[in-house]
C-alpha cells in the first residue's frame, strides 16, 4: 500500500511539473522601458501576445536573410535608475546573465554562425536583464491547490501582471547590424510562472523558464524574419 501511494504521488508530480510554464505579465504590470535600451521611439505596444509587449522591427524584413553570423554580447543585469534588477547581489545576477546568456546561444547557433567580432553580414544583439524575482515555492505550491487562493491569484494577476508567489523577469533586447549600428529588432517584456502545484524548490526556476522561452523565441521570429518556411514557435 505504502509503495503504491508513493508511485501514485510520482505519477501525480510528473503530471504537474510537465506543465511547467511561464505567462507572459498582463494587466498593470506589463513590461515597462527601463532605459537599456539605446532607443525606444520606435517601439510599439504589441498587437497580440505572441509578440514582447513593445516591439519594433525594421520594415524591410527582407534583409534578415542577408545576416548569416551572430554577434550575441555579454547578457547584462542592467542596473539603472528605472531597473529592477538594480539590487540583485553579484552571486544571483552572474547565475542569471550567463544563464540567459546559454540559452539564447544554444538556440541562435542552430540557425547562425556566432561570432565575437562585427562584419559583413553580422547581426550584434544586446540583451539587458531588467528585472528577476525569486518564486517563493512553498506557498505557490499550496495556494495552486486551494481554490480560494488561486481566485486571489489571478486577481493579483489582473493587477501586478503576475501570480502570487512566482517568480518574474523582465528583458530588454535589441538587434543591430553591427557594422552600421541601424535597428533591425528590439523588444521589451515581463513574464511570470505559471500557476500549479508540485513545483520544484528552485526559487529561480520561474525565471530560468521565462529565459529558456525568450531564447526560443528570438530564434522563431529571426526564422520568421529570414521568410523560412518552417519555423518552430515556442509553446506559451
Amino acid at each position: 500500500m505504502i509503495i503504491q501511494r508513493l508511485l501514485l504521488i510520482s505519477v501525480c508530480a510528473a503530471m504537474f511539473t510537465a506543465c511547467a510554464t511561464t505567462q507572459q505579465a498582463g494587466g498593470y504590470g506589463k513590461a515597462e522601458s527601463s532605459g537599456f535600451l539605446e532607443d525606444y521611439s520606435k517601439l510599439h505596444p504589441a498587437a497580440d501576445e505572441t509578440e514582447a509587449s513593445l516591439v519594433y522591427f525594421t520594415p524591410d524584413k527582407t534583409r534578415f536573410k542577408s545576416y548569416t553570423k551572430i554577434l550575441l554580447e555579454p547578457v547584462q543585469v542592467w542596473r539603472g535608475e528605472k531597473s529592477s534588477a538594480k539590487d540583485i547581489d553579484m552571486e544571483d545576477a552572474n547565475h542569471l546573465s550567463q544563464y540567459l546568456w546559454s540559452r539564447v546561444d544554444e538556440e541562435l547557433r542552430k540557425d547562425y554562425t556566432m561570432v565575437q567580432q562585427p562584419g559583413p553580414g553580422v547581426i550584434k544583439i544586446r540583451i539587458g536583464i531588467t528585472e528577476a524575482g525569486k518564486g517563493i515555492p512553498v506557498l505557490d505550491n499550496l495556494t495552486a491547490m486551494h481554490p480560494g487562493s488561486l481566485i486571489v491569484s489571478k486577481g493579483k494577476k489582473t493587477l501586478s501582471g503576475t501570480e502570487s508567489f512566482v517568480g518574474k523577469a523582465s528583458i530588454e533586447m535589441e538587434a543591430t547590424d553591427s557594422q552600421t549600428g541601424e535597428l533591425l529588432a528590439a523588444g521589451v517584456d515581463r513574464r511570470g510562472g505559471g500557476k500549479y502545484a508540485w513545483k520544484s524548490l528552485n526559487q529561480w526556476e520561474d525565471v530560468e523558464l521565462a529565459y529558456t522561452y525568450w531564447a526560443k523565441k528570438i530564434r522563431w521570429r529571426a526564422c520568421e524574419m529570414r521568410g523560412d518556411t518552417i519555423c518552430e514557435k515556442p509553446e506559451d
